[in-house]
């Protein structure tokens, strides 16, 4: 897949969080084929995907380990990034785990495992660059959730809560900050078949079923969504903030 080229993201400083898997993974492969700065965290070790990209794109990304539950880690990885490459024009908010869960296993440790992966880290990220942001003048948050939440799935009840509350969030923080010209919008991938979830989740059925929910007949790959996180933190979008955009083979319906 060729993705298009957008100049004001040469040089711009990009934090994403679970950039080194997944669709992490393809996002921080897609901004520095843009020429951007690119600066992600994860708790695995990441130097290969690092050597991987600088041999790919002649751009090597910087790789800081941290637990993003861990939020005095996580804003320090942030001075981090900002010291290396500037501060952070274009915040992904990528990192997520879909574990599967009933309502009955849900405990209060988990509760709160979950909610810190799924929507505080969100936040806390969100709180570091926003002060920088507003010095320059602008900036550009992309919040990834997903559709899961709009299907009302079953299985994962404490990530769909999650994945509705980042459109609450994504939503008053563009009314917010909209002043200072810092956009904030969410992005919901359909099922995605990463390696994660081809190993722990798709099987045939579950798949053809999915695949007859979507008006697209295509499986969904992690750079399907690399075009429209570009879209998002380039200054094409420039007037579109507090939104949803959906990227899923058309399984929901929105407008």
């Amino acid at each position: 897949m060729t993705l298009p080229t957008y100049p004001d993201l040469r040089n711009a400083s990009v934090f994403v969080t679970g950039g080194g898997s997944g669709i992490g993974a393809a996002l921080t492969e897609a901004f520095l084929r843009q020429g951007a700065r690119v600066a992600f965290v994860q708790r695995s070790d990441a130097t290969g995907f690092c050597d991987d990209m600088e041999q790919a794109t002649g751009n090597r990304p910087l790789f800081i380990a941290c637990d993003i539950t861990d939020r005095v880690a996580l804003v320090d990885a942030i001075a981090q990034a900002a010291a290396a490459h500037g501060p952070v024009r274009v915040l992904v908010n990528n990192a997520a785990n879909d574990q599967r869960h009933s309502l009955a296993e849900v405990t209060e440790e988990f509760l709160d495992w979950a909610l810190a992966v799924n929507f505080k880290s969100y936040v806390y990220a969100c709180q570091a660059v926003i002060p920088a942001m507003q010095t320059m003048g602008g900036g550009a948050i992309i919040n990834i959730t997903s559709i899961s939440y709009m299907m009302g799935s079953s299985g994962f009840p404490v990530y769909t809560a999650a994945n509705s509350a980042l459109n609450g969030l994504t939503r008053s923080l563009a009314r917010e900050f909209g002043g200072d010209r810092i956009r904030v919008n969410a992005l919901a991938p359909g099922w995605v078949m990463t390696p994660k979830q081809l190993e722990c989740w798709v099987t045939p059925d579950a798949l053809a079923d999915h695949l007859k929910r979507q008006c697209l007949p295509d499986t969904l790959a992690a750079e399907d969504i690399a075009g429209g996180v570009l879209f998002l933190a380039s200054d094409v979008s420039r007037a579109m903030t507090g939104q949803a955009l959906v990227i899923d083979g058309g399984v929901v319906v929105t407008g």
